[in-house]
């Protein structure tokens, strides 16, 4: 018998009880477990997620599309049960994929206008994967627009908003920001990064895949106290995925569990290259299980790193003159009893273990001093000081994409989607504008090649080398502990991968304040397990670990 069937038959049934299952807070192995028994069906755990959507996605805003054929495809897995075939470890089990993620029977829209209604000529490489292993895919789920590589400065487009289905509400406070300067129908609680994880965090299914290009797992599972494995760039084929940078670019899952995240993970991943994406970071664990290495004692003599500086502690860069970074009282106090969980399990704590980038006072070699250029502070002429791989590689990437959709593709380069949005400017295309767009299209793939590639090169080497790398090898860490997803930029350059575990629960407290009188509800909060590549399997054992030390996951209560 497969191993992951083993686990998942051998996990306890938490939430089922006897008579009807209840989908709300079920893991994947509670639902495989009943599907075993015969006191559930596919098509029944389908229903009560559609249901769910119906009932509260008005308030939430989760949903891109539903997939028509979701009922259809769970009678199809039960009939291949009641066969004795099973086709892996999500056999039957409702999945969301984000709308940048290629699916033949719906829509896939990057969450762009121009793309509103478009079905692609051919599948995601992890949709076929997700097939394979015998997922349902229920729905798309919103995102922000084209991955938010839209609108930058002066007028940056807030996370979790596209003009074809608007903002995406956080269920753990779903109402409107009430100030004068943010009142344009955002939500009070913002939901996070481009990957949406509002569906997963409410119950719409019972997991979600994502995509992250520097923090878009992360973030969105910080904020709606959900898993995420922002896995090592290149473990998961990009074939199928509306890119934002190659170099970057990583699709992942989200989920309520580390375990339900690590069966994910498996599904996604190939067992050899995608010869249409033929990037190999990491030679996957045997049959792709990721659940071998959950181990509720792995944190006893694990040593973990606190990156002190800026990620925890303001500090002034060099050049500068005002203080960045660092942690306020509620969210410190959340770091320190994480810490204190970590001591009593067993783990060595390196405090500080600051990342060397991050503090060197020369300023041509300091992280925090090179930053993406961005909108209208970065376009030819005025980006020195920052690097152009973002700019340059969505062009590249992008146009690309573009082609390989054929005759089918609503514009046929960027230029030709810029254009489209001018020209429906009134419509909704342009609400925040599109100055990251601007700034891509400048690039000249041919005569700027050079200087991205040596604005490539500094990239890695402050983030990896010099940065994630250096500091791990020189404490022999086995994870680097960073609060919320305030790694997700560093890890993110050199392509490193990170697991983040909810935690906490801290105020909402914006700059500017909250208009007098408006109860915010409290943020969630999590903590983040980077490493170096191909290190998911250590980092989800030490992941799971903590979980399983703390359980302070807890429902949102805006879909009971």
């Amino acid at each position: 018998m497969k191993r992951w069937l083993v686990v998942l038959l051998l996990a306890p049934l938490t939430t089922a009880a006897a008579g009807e299952f209840k989908a709300v807070e079920s893991s994947i192995a509670d639902m495989q477990q009943a599907m075993a028994k015969g006191s559930l069906t596919s098509r029944e755990l389908v229903q009560q997620y559609l249901a769910r959507i119906a009932f509260y996605d008005k308030k939430l805003n989760a949903v891109m599309t539903v997939n028509p054929n979701a009922l259809r495809e769970a009678e199809e897995r039960d009939r291949e049960r009641a066969q004795g075939k099973l086709r892996g470890p999500l056999h039957g089990i409702p999945i969301a994929v984000k709308d940048n993620i290629h699916t033949t029977d719906m829509p896939t829209t990057g969450g762009a206008l121009a793309f509103e209604g478009f079905v692609p000529p051919y599948e995601a490489t992890v949709v076929k994967n997700l097939r394979e292993a015998g997922a349902v895919i229920i729905a798309k789920t919103g995102m922000t627009e084209l991955a938010n590589w839209m609108a930058g400065p002066p007028t940056p487009m807030p996370a979790g908003y596209n003009p074809i289905s608007g903002f995406g509400m956080n269920p753990y406070d779903p109402r409107r920001d009430p100030r004068d300067g943010s009142f344009d129908g955002r939500p009070v609680l913002l939901p996070g990064g481009s990957s949406s994880g509002i569906g997963t965090a409410a119950n719409f299914w019972a997991a979600n895949v994502g995509t992250e290009t520097f923090g878009s797992l992360l973030n969105p599972a910080n904020m709606s106290m959900l898993v995420a494995i922002k896995p090592t760039v290149g473990r998961i084929s990009r074939h199928g995925i509306i890119p934002l940078t190659a170099d970057q670019d990583t699709a992942g899952p989200m989920a309520r569990t580390v375990a339900d995240a690590a069966i994910l993970l498996g599904a996604l991943e190939d067992a050899q290259p995608d010869p249409q994406d033929p990037v190999k970071a990491c030679v996957p664990p045997p049959e792709r299980d990721y659940t071998r290495f959950l181990d509720r004692d792995a944190l006893a003599g694990a040593r973990i790193g606190i990156p002190r500086a800026f990620y925890y502690e303001r500090l002034i860069p060099p050049g500068l003159q005002q203080p960045r970074g660092g942690l306020n009282a509620a969210q410190a106090k959340a770091m320190a009893d994480a810490i204190a969980v970590l001591k009593e399990r067993g783990a060595v704590i390196v405090d500080p273990a600051d990342i060397p980038s991050v503090v060197d006072k020369d300023a041509s070699r300091n992280f925090l001093r090179w930053e993406v250029c961005r909108g209208t502070d970065g376009p030819k002429g005025a980006d020195a000081g920052c690097s152009v791989v973002f700019k340059y590689g969505m062009k590249r990437d992008f146009n690309k994409w573009l082609a390989s959709l054929g005759p089918a593709a609503p514009v046929k380069s960027l230029t030709e989607l810029r254009h489209w949005n001018l020209a429906h400017a009134k419509t909704g295309a342009l609400k925040y504008g599109h100055s990251q767009l601007d700034i891509s299209d400048e690039m000249d793939i041919e005569a700027d090649r050079a200087r991205y590639q040596l604005d490539r090169a500094k990239d890695i080497a402050l983030s990896g080398a010099y940065g994630i790398d250096a500091i791990m090898q020189a404490e022999r860490l086995d994870a680097i502990l960073f609060p919320g997803g305030s790694g997700a930029i560093l890890s993110a350059r050199p392509g490193y991968p990170t697991v983040i575990v909810p935690f906490a629960m801290v105020a909402n407290a914006p700059t500017p304040p909250l208009t007098a009188g408006f109860d915010a509800k409290p943020s969630p909060f999590g903590v983040s397990f980077a490493g170096s590549a191909c290190s998911e399997p250590r980092l989800i054992a030490l992941a799971y670990a903590f979980e399983q030390a703390t359980k302070r996951r807890v429902p949102p209560p805006a879909a009971p």
